[in-house]
């Protein structure tokens, strides 16, 4: 098994025609991803390396059953992307595009988890349950498959340790970026959740930044609700505060949201907290038993 992206994952990409649109839905394709469909208003009946383009999303579920969405249009539009995946139906919605404005996506938000859908990102690097699916820009090729859970607020650190574990010989049942902004469409809560009702996932590895307060979320829900071993990471230690780092989230105010009241909170409940990535991925090879 895996969460939110699989084997039976039918893909279609918002922005297809796109140069980036284009690159990394063929690259999801090359890797396992069944991509059946692309869509570009103006551009329907055209394809992309014999994907076929169609103008709106819900003249591509009618024709190709997708069930999955990847969001790759400009920020002005992707707002309008996402209510018209979901207007379409389709259940899981991975948006990447960057600088999407904080007040739509209270409203984006409110749209999709209103008509039951599930929306990761913006602003993140997607989804990738490895053999078996890749939905956004994730390097698969670093990733093996395997039994270890990845949720992550920052891309890059989640390709890091990533590695780590490759390195140790373990491997993730799916890696999630939820992203940086200050309002995104999934919570740690919400993937953490399905990580524990996920029967191949046995270990968890959390990911946060400083700023906010969902790692502190994070940290009483796996109090309560987990019954998996979870291992954090938290970036920014030092950050100096009131200065926005990196994401549009990464804002900290004298002690609220550092790294440090964020490590405090989650060992607080019991959940180890590494110091660096090679130092979270050992940590999670020690639950594992393979070091």
């Amino acid at each position: 098994m895996a969460i939110l992206v699989d084997g039976a994952t039918r893909l279609v990409v918002q922005g297809l025609t796109g140069s980036e649109g284009r690159f990394h839905g063929l690259r999801n394709r090359s890797h396992g991803t069944n991509v059946v469909a692309g869509v570009t208003p103006g551009k329907g009946g055209q394809d992309v390396d014999g994907i076929p383009v169609f103008d709106t999303v819900a003249a591509a579920v009618e024709e190709t059953e997708a069930d999955t969405a990847m969001v790759f249009v400009p920020a002005p539009f992707a707002a309008d992307a996402i209510y018209e995946a979901v207007e379409a139906g389709l259940g899981t919605v991975v948006c990447i595009t960057e600088g999407v404005p904080a007040h739509e996506m209270l409203h984006v938000h409110a749209y999709v988890h209103a008509r039951g859908a599930t929306l990761v990102g913006p602003n993140c690097p997607g989804v990738l349950s490895p053999g078996k699916a890749n939905v956004g820009i994730i390097p698969a090729e670093i990733f093996r498959e395997g039994a270890v859970g990845l949720v992550s607020r920052s891309g890059t650190l989640t390709y890091q340790i990533g590695h780590e574990l490759t390195q140790l010989g373990l491997g993730n049942s799916t890696i999630v970026g939820i992203g940086g902004d200050p309002v995104v469409g999934s919570s740690f809560i919400d993937i953490l959740g399905r990580f524990q009702a996920d029967a191949q996932t046995e270990q968890v590895v959390l990911v946060g930044e400083i700023g906010g307060d969902e790692e502190e979320k994070a940290a009483a829900f796996i109090e309560a609700e987990m019954t998996k071993p979870v291992v954090a990471y938290i970036a920014g230690f030092t950050a100096p505060p009131g200065k926005t780092m990196g994401h549009a989230g990464a804002i900290i105010s004298g002690s609220s949201g550092t790294a440090q009241a964020k490590k405090e909170a989650l060992e607080a409940r019991g959940i180890r907290v590494g110091t660096t990535p090679t130092e979270t991925a050992e940590l999670i090879g020690e639950v594992a038993g393979r070091s």
